[in-house]
Formats: C-alpha cells, structure tokens, sequence
C-alpha cells in the first residue's frame, strides 16, 4: 500500500494504484477516512505506525466494499470499543448483512448498485448534514449510493469526496468517468443526483479534492466546475 503526503494534515493510502484510503491527523491522531478492501488492515495499521499516531476514529463515505472492506478487521485489532466508527443512518441498512436496498421515501426507485458485502459492526456514531466531526464537515452527497457522504478539512479546504467525484487521468462526476475506469458509472445509483451533488459542493471553500479513485486534484472550484461542465458531452 503506498502512502503519499497530500496535506500537512493527511495521506493518501493507495492499494493496486487505483483504492483510496486517507489518514487524517487531529489532536489525538488519526481519523481514518474509509477502509479500503478487505485484507488491508495491516498495511492501513502499519502505515499509521510509521506516521507517528494511532488511529482514534473510522469514518466511512458509503457502504460499497472497497470502502468498508477492512472494517472489522481494523475494529478487531484496534479494539471495538476504543475506536469511535461514524457513519450516517442513511448508509445502515446498507451497512447490513444481507443489505436492505430499499428505497426510502423521497428516493427514486432505481436499483442500487456495487458491491454491498455488509459488515458486522455498527457504528458508534452517525453523523448528519453540516456536522463538524474533529476538523471535518460532514456533506451529504448522495447519487453514487444513497448516503453518501463527503467531508470537507476546515483547516486547508481538503474535500475528502469518496466517490461523488472520481480522479482518475482528470476529475469528473461519478457516473460520468472516463471511458478507462468505467467501473464508478456501473456501480452509480442516480446521475442526476449524483450531478446534483456535485453541484452543491460549488458552495464549499474547496482547495483540493481527495477522491476514493486517483491522485489528489488542485484547482479547487474551477476544476470542480469543469468536471460538471464535461457531463453534458457525456
């Protein structure tokens, strides 16, 4: 798993060059941004080892399996009850085994795609909307699943955006990914809100963006801006 400096604040773990985790450092070490595919809790452990901190806190964008992946198997060595694991009440019936993919109210009527392993924990916190969780803003940004969330670094405008953008070659919105790295477009739920998510985050004082899939992108809102602007050519 390589580990790559993106901020004073947070690294970027990356496992076959393409899943992304991130560590995140606060007061009391680390928050540890979704967890990647299974059998990665050892290289995720010894990466926060090298960097000087233990993980404090598991906190998930959405429920697919290359985000939840290690999440037992980090709980287990770490110790359930000494990690605070964060997700959103939204994301729970997704979190099941097997998982409810009933829509809720309000939601459209689409199937809701990826793979959704479930896991065995539950969380010991759900945020909600506008919540500041250590040094991170919790965004609701449903489209790719629903309840997913992203989380915005109050302190350097990090948008740790799972999978609501995608940066693989250039950021796009997911469902709109370039033809080489299709696979976030098949496990998409809804477009449109996927497309109205992305245009939400405009509002935020964004300086670079941190996706589940690719290198960390710089622009800020401009490039944010043309990633929404190249899904009406798609």
């Amino acid at each position: 798993m390589k580990t790559t400096p993106i901020t004073a604040n947070a690294h970027q773990l990356t496992r076959f060059g393409l899943i992304n985790c991130y560590l995140v450092r606060e007061t009391d070490g680390f928050t540890l941004i979704d967890a990647n595919l299974a059998n990665s809790a050892d290289d995720i452990l010894a990466a926060a080892k090298a960097l000087g901190a233990p993980i404090r806190r598991i906190l998930i964008t959405h429920a697919h399996v290359d985000h939840v992946g290690s999440v037992d198997a980090l709980l287990a060595k770490l110790g359930a009850t000494q990690i605070e694991f964060t997700s959103n009440a939204r994301s729970l019936p997704l979190l099941q085994k097997p998982p409810n993919k009933s829509p809720q109210p309000g939601e459209p009527n689409e199937e809701i795609r990826g793979g959704l392993p479930g896991i065995d924990a539950r969380p010991t916190r759900l945020v909600t909307e506008g919540e500041l969780y250590g040094s991170l803003l919790a965004i609701e940004t449903p489209g790719h699943i629903p309840g997913h969330l992203a989380f915005l670094d109050q302190r350097d405008g990090t948008l740790y955006a799972g999978d609501a953008l995608i940066a693989m070659g250039h950021l796009t919105v997911s469902g709109f990914a370039p033809w080489y790295f299709p696979l976030p477009n098949l496990a998409t739920w809804d477009k449109s809100i996927a497309l109205a998510s992305a245009n939400k985050l405009l509002t935020y004082p964004i300086e670079r963006f941190a996706c589940g899939h690719g290198s960390v992108r710089p622009g800020g809102i401009p490039t944010l801006r043309k990633a929404i602007a190249s899904t009406a050519k798609s």
